[in-house]
């Protein structure tokens, strides 16, 4: 074959779509978690729920696609919002691509002109935007975010308001024979004498099962082992998020995946929602609110209650 002919082959090959190339990065990025969890390594899964503590306003594939293209991404936004900051890209970055939603009105076809409701129903779509971190630009300097190191300080008020205010029981017992917290569907109980760091961890962790786990029927919920390990991992986020030192979340996670990187993906897509609504819950304790606010007691636990 002539380098001519050849050329004409190349030239004639479809080009994937920009939006076909950056679900490429997701699928690759989901593979290469299962392959790593498969030999038993977890510093992929760390680092996924670690970013996940500081990217939870976004999907888990945008967090996958920001963890692909630059893993040291601490702080991300685009463009023009970097400029209402303040501070301005550098010249030559490369942003990261990300999927953003935008909803579309179809166009009007023959086959429509007499379907009001569906020419008129918008139609959600997704586009690729680009993000840019913090250390790809320069100006302003950011307010610094408080680190709370080993004490949650006020962020154990606000979760603990914020369960109370979504309709949860909330009480706090001498003894729970062993565990050091129980969710069972609208109440939530605590073992006294846990320091502040290890009450907000064993909380989020309690409220992680009744956002998961709790609203399904007994034979719908998952084996133990899953359950334990998603409201752990929600409990690793949120508490990373609100900077709390934590070890890692991830040492029996391995034990969920089984070979299913569709089961993986839908466990850590879980784990992504619900530890957002509960960050979003402390900053805001508002958003938790419902009719019914139990505030929380103190009483002696049933000593035939068993451990988690």
């Amino acid at each position: 074959m002539s380098a001519g002919s050849g050329g004409s082959g190349a030239a004639n090959q479809p080009t994937a779509s920009k939006t076909d190339q950056v679900r490429q990065i997701v699928d690759r990025a989901v593979a290469d978690l299962a392959e790593q969890l498969d030999h038993g390594d977890r510093s992929q899964l760390d680092a996924f729920l670690a970013a996940l503590s500081r990217f939870h306003r976004y999907s888990i594939n945008n967090v996958f696609l920001i963890l692909s293209q630059r893993p040291e991404a601490t702080r991300v936004a685009g463009f023009h919002t970097w400029r209402s900051l303040g501070r301005a890209v550098k010249r030559g970055e490369k942003g990261i691509a990300i999927f953003a939603p935008m909803l579309l009105r179809p166009k009007q076809t023959p086959q429509l002109e007499n379907a009001e409701q569906d020419r008129d129903t918008p139609q959600l779509r997704f586009r690729v935007v680009h993000v840019f971190d913090i250390s790809q630009t320069e100006g302003e300097p950011l307010p610094s975010l408080d680190r709370i190191g080993g004490d949650p300080g006020e962020a154990l008020i606000a979760l603990e308001s914020a369960v109370t205010a979504s309709g949860i029981v909330l009480e706090t017992v001498d003894s729970l024979g062993g565990a050091e917290g129980i969710s069972s569907g609208g109440r939530i109980r605590l073992r006294e004498g846990l320091s502040p760091a290890e009450r907000f961890s064993v909380l989020a962790h309690e409220w992680a099962h009744e956002k998961l786990h709790q609203t399904h029927a007994p034979s719908e919920r998952p084996d133990k082992v899953v359950r334990e390990t998603e409201a752990e991992a929600v409990a690793f986020v949120v508490s990373q998020a609100i900077g709390l030192e934590t070890g890692s979340a991830s040492a029996d996670y391995i034990r969920l995946y089984r070979g299913d990187k569709e089961t993986l993906a839908a466990s850590l897509d879980r784990i992504q929602k619900t530890a957002c609504s509960i960050i979003q819950a402390i900053q805001d304790p508002d958003s938790a609110k419902s009719p019914s606010l139990p505030q929380a007691t103190h009483s002696q636990a049933n000593p035939r209650e068993r451990s988690r």
